[in-house]
């Protein structure tokens, strides 16, 4: 993997971090009651931030998923060390956010709090930082 492609991943977490991170922040800091029904199409702040935690935690996954195969592989250039670090980076960042949505949520399904996000946010990241885990142990050298 070239210099430059690394530096854009890393960009591309930190502003997926920066992103999420922002949405949640707003999300806990609002107040203003929300109806009872929202329809399901509607994008509510909570909805965003359930849905931005739920793409850096399936990253985290998707990230660990290739590091694990790479790892079992032994062949090629890397040993999927650094997409391990990466799953187990983003894994928790959106386990916490889906978190975080889901103990702010007032209401239950379909009221455009983001329950349902902010659950698979967290199982979906609980998955990315098995896998990442599962990769990182198997791409240590054996002494």
């Amino acid at each position: 993997m070239s210099k430059r492609a690394q530096l854009n991943g890393i960009g591309l977490l930190v502003a997926a971090v920066i992103a999420c991170s922002g949405l949640a922040a707003r999300t806990a800091a609002q107040v203003s009651g929300q109806s009872p029904a929202v329809p399901a199409y509607t994008m509510t702040a909570r909805r965003l931030a359930a849905s931005g935690a739920v793409v850096v935690g399936l990253l985290g996954a998707v990230i660990g998923g290739l590091a694990l195969a790479r790892s079992a592989r032994r062949a090629g250039a890397g040993t999927g060390r650094r997409g391990a670090i990466v799953a187990l980076v983003m894994g928790p960042i959106g386990s916490a956010i889906g978190a975080v949505v889901v103990a702010t949520a007032k209401g239950g399904l379909g009221t455009g709090n983001g329950l349902a996000g902010g659950v698979v946010a967290m199982t979906v990241g609980v998955v990315g930082i098995a896998l990442g885990g599962l990769a990182l142990a198997r791409s240590r050298p054996n002494a």
